[in-house]
């Protein structure tokens, strides 16, 4: 049986309060209706004996506490789905706002999703190739992973965010079913629109679903945005079989959300303000990305934050880095230097890469050279700081060598155009390119064989 309640106790912000609710559940879901025909939806956030908080998706403006009538759903918050999600725009709540109508549901799904059992997870393996040399020869992004990328305010994340919707592919399996899953969190309208508008203008957007919370939706809206897109590329990838590739951004706009809406039910705060239960929110999240034993498909995370202040050990990176395998970071100075995409790569990293590339993967010489390049381009840095001190006519020939390498690593390896994708194999034959510039006898993490190869007999 349905009752439905009416008037409300205590309205705060997007919160509406009741009293005399019984047989209800955190998370369910409520419909408001208003005396002149409007109808809001909303979720239980809290129950305290039989006074229950409502948050309201689209804000309370209009409510008073007479001109509503509440109706619990008995469930939590769905979304209904099939294939035809792909190709669609929807808004942070999974409502198409494409003007195509809605989705005719194969299934509903709680968007809060289920647990994957642990002993049920297949350990990711095989890589994505996003056509970006920085990332594929030196971070790559393992199927089933969730590799963040830490950028900055006014970087070119979400250019970079573009570029690897547009290109990524399942290496090495061309009859692959792929799809990518776009979220959107606290974008503003001219950046929403540039996103859909790359897709369509690259030829993808038939196998991409995108959700999109803009700046001027509901706030509240962006804490589910993330959760219907996850549970679309759940349906995608278990369901029917697809490879996965999530791409969500901004996640920092997400927990600023997340840290409003704790603050306006009176929680307690953590570190910086955030809610103590941030790890385990975000944590709910990222670890939806993965395989299942039995299940032909994957899901793999790319989230995309903003780092207050370029500070890494804001609680946002530094929760994500706990949880995530790896991260992405995005320099400020490469930025100023106009290379695109500003691929820090000394401080990028992904865990899970050492199984997923190499013979049978990639190439049998990457992890070789891959190991090479970070040891060379360190010793960049050390060459640099030695010649802002006595000057770089002062230093040793070998130096100078490191700092030409850096040059040349820097504009030409790293850096590459929007547009442009490359295989791994042009990704790792420049690698080498780069690697020549440097005495061979500098060449400490390569073997005999692998230095004769590329080196030749002069070393």
């Amino acid at each position: 049986m349905i009752i439905s309640y009416q008037g409300l106790q205590e309205i705060s912000g997007s919160l509406i309060a009741l009293e005399g609710v019984s047989g209800v559940g955190y998370e369910e879901q409520a419909e408001i209706r208003l005396r002149d025909g409007t109808v809001r939806t909303g979720k239980i956030a809290r129950i305290d004996g039989d006074r229950v908080i409502v948050q309201v998706f689209e804000g309370t403006s209009g409510f008073s506490l007479e001109n509503t009538e509440t109706v619990f759903r008995g469930r939590p918050m769905s979304l209904p789905l099939s294939a035809g999600i792909l190709g669609r725009v929807f808004d942070g709540t999974g409502k198409p706002r494409d003007g195509l109508g809605p989705v005719f549901s194969d299934c509903v799904r709680d968007i809060n999703g289920s647990a994957i059992n642990p002993v049920e997870r297949v350990y990711p393996r095989n890589y994505i190739c996003t056509g970006i040399s920085a990332i594929d020869a030196l971070s790559t992004l393992i199927r089933g992973q969730k590799l963040p990328i830490f950028s900055g305010y006014g970087m070119k994340h979400n250019e970079l965010a573009v570029q690897i919707v547009s290109q990524a592919k399942i290496a090495g399996e061309e009859h692959a079913r792929f799809a990518v899953v776009f979220a959107a969190m606290g974008v503003k309208n001219d950046v929403a629109a540039y996103f859909r508008r790359c897709f369509e203008d690259a030829g993808v957007l038939d196998h991409v679903a995108m959700f999109l919370n803009t700046s001027n939706d509901p706030i509240i809206e962006r804490t589910v945005t993330p959760r219907c897109a996850l549970t679309a590329a759940e349906y995608l990838a278990f369901d029917l079989g697809m490879h996965v590739l999530v791409v969500m951004t901004d996640m920092t706009s997400y927990c600023e959300a997340l840290r409003e809406f704790s603050s306006s039910k009176g929680e307690i705060p953590g570190r910086k303000g955030y809610p103590g239960y941030l790890y385990s929110d975000l944590a709910s999240l990222y670890e939806r990305a993965g395989m299942v034993k039995g299940k032909m498909g994957s899901v793999t995370q790319i989230p995309i934050l903003t780092m207050p202040n370029d500070d890494i050990g804001h609680p946002i990176p530094d929760l994500t880095g706990y949880i995530t395998e790896g991260q992405i970071v995005l320099d400020r100075a490469l930025n100023g230097k106009g290379i695109y995409p500003p691929i820090n790569v000394l401080l990028s990293l992904s865990r899970l890469m050492k199984d997923g590339i190499g013979e049978g993967y990639t190439r049998a010489d990457h992890a070789a050279l891959m190991n090479q390049l970070f040891s060379s381009y360190s010793k960049v840095q050390d060459a640099r700081a030695l010649s802002a001190v006595i000057g770089e006519d002062e230093l040793s020939e070998t130096d100078k060598r490191y700092l030409q390498f850096g040059q040349a690593f820097e504009t030409k390896f790293i850096a590459q155009g929007e547009h442009e994708s490359r295989s791994i194999e042009e990704t790792l034959d420049l690698g080498w390119e780069m690697l020549r510039l440097l005495p061979a006898s500098e060449m400490d993490r390569l073997d005999p064989k692998l230095l004769a190869q590329h080196f030749g007999e002069e070393g």
